[in-house]
């Protein structure tokens, strides 16, 4: 019996998706083989990988100014490639630190560029992003870079930040297709898969053309936007299967009714958990309201000795993954695109009944 997974990521896909893989899993389309036995140079996967890219720019509205790659590393891999790719060694870039995703950005971009830190809400724990409008872009930045969503501390940035003609960079792992989104607003959009895409090890970097080819001379040919761009994101071999497997939950998207039907949707589930933490006096919520993850929602007891008993129960309840991030404790709920409103409901009875018998 399947569980109702929670876990940040890797995190629950859509049933359907791993049912149609699990079909084609030794014969795809009548080839006589499994797309991991393909060659990535095959016009079968051509065509899976161009397919893919489509879907993607149908759903997000991607202007064609801009290139869709399809890379390795992940997330953390694009920490580097962003000021390898957009900064020169004397230049400055501009960040927003809202925690621990934004942390490792910076920490990585100082190695290559003169970070400037303009806004740090170390003062709210990082419960909050910063106001719109209180803080200001030099013209002469590189980028300016900030994390979307924060997965582990549940906060999400509900506006674009304004950076002028400065390129404006995300890290979206949390949110891609959670909801629809202005990518003509970013410089470059960056996502990995194992959220709301896909399995793990597949990141997608969404870049305006006129950002590409000024990549460092040193800059590793892997994380080079241009070349990969060049190359249709198989300069070297790529993750094939995971690549597939994003281009099935892209169709799954599809058949939904696209970003706009999957957004009212995870506005519906965030509503119902949101809403059963707020009524209760039992249950916390650490994040400013206006900054509440659609996506990641962390939340406290009264007691730390009940979360190790609550997970425990949870998981015996068929709720997996529910334990908070080893760095802050507590407990986390995720419920990505793949996440039904059945799985929340099954969630938040849980926590009532844990609430009548603990508090």
């Amino acid at each position: 019996m399947r569980v109702y997974n929670f876990s940040a990521g890797p995190a629950t896909m859509p049933l359907p998706v791993l049912e149609q893989a699990r079909s084609e899993m030794t014969d795809w389309h009548g080839s006589g083989m499994s797309v991991m036995e393909m060659s990535h140079r095959s016009p079968e996967f051509v065509g899976i990988a161009a397919a893919a890219e489509a879907r993607m720019r149908s759903l997000l509205s991607v202007p064609d100014d801009y290139a869709v790659l399809f890379l390795q590393g992940g997330a953390t891999g694009q920490f580097s490639a962003v000021p390898l790719n957009l900064a020169s060694p004397d230049r400055h870039a501009a960040y927003l630190n809202t925690g621990s995703w934004s942390a490792k950005a910076i920490e990585e971009g100082r190695k290559y560029v003169d970070v400037r830190v303009l806004a740090d809400e170390k003062d709210s724990r990082y419960a909050d992003v910063p106001t719109e409008g209180s803080f200001e872009v030099a013209p002469d930045a590189a980028y300016l870079h900030h994390t979307l969503n924060e997965t582990i501390g549940g906060v999400e940035f509900p506006y674009v930040p304004e950076a002028g003609t400065v390129p404006v960079v995300t890290d979206a792992s949390s949110t891609i297709l959670s909801r629809t989104m202005d990518v003509s607003r970013y410089g470059v959009v960056y996502a990995g898969a194992q959220k709301n895409l896909g399995p793990s090890g597949l990141c997608v970097v969404i870049v305006r053309r006129d950002l590409l080819g000024h990549a460092r001379p040193d800059v590793p040919a892997a994380l080079d936007w241009a070349a990969m761009d060049k190359a249709d994101s198989m300069l070297n071999t790529p993750p094939t299967l995971a690549w597939y497997l994003v281009g099935l939950v892209l169709e799954w998207v599809e058949e939904q009714g696209g970003v706009s039907a999957m957004g009212e949707r995870n506005r519906a589930k965030a509503d119902l958990l949101y809403g059963t933490i707020d009524r209760s006096d039992f249950y916390s919520n650490p994040v400013a309201p206006r900054a509440r993850s659609w996506m990641n929602v962390p939340f406290l007891v009264p007691d730390p000795a009940l979360e190790k008993p609550f997970v425990a129960a949870a998981a015996e309840a068929g709720l997996s993954g529910l334990a908070g991030h080893r760095s802050v404790g507590g407990m986390r709920a995720s419920i990505y695109n793949a996440m039904p409103i059945e799985g929340v409901q099954a969630l938040v009875d849980f926590m009532t009944d844990f609430e009548q018998q603990n508090g």
